[in-house]
């Protein structure tokens, strides 16, 4: 099994060394149709970036609430207020 490995492998190579050995001269041209695909691939990867990190990015321009504003004091429940609710432990 290895044998036939190698030997695969190997025509493989050579196919692909011969395929470069007899290369012909292109005459080919690059037209404006060319440069907007380059141009609409580049913008879809970014858009596509931009909306898979949306969350990440939307935190780097907002603040939250309670970052802003202390707790005030009178507002925080005590336990024995949380107790006498049926039904909590």
């Amino acid at each position: 099994m290895a044998y036939r490995a190698k030997l695969t492998v190997l025509t493989l190579l050579l196919f692909v060394t011969l395929s470069f050995s007899f290369e012909r001269q292109a005459h080919a041209y690059v037209d404006p149709g060319s440069s907007l695909l380059l141009f609409q691939s580049f913008s879809a990867i970014v858009s596509g970036v931009i909306f898979y990190f949306r969350r990440r990015i939307k935190t780097l321009f907002t603040r939250k609430a309670a970052d802003s504003a202390p707790i005030p004091s009178s507002s925080v429940a005590s336990s024995s207020s949380i107790s006498s609710i049926p039904g909590a432990r």
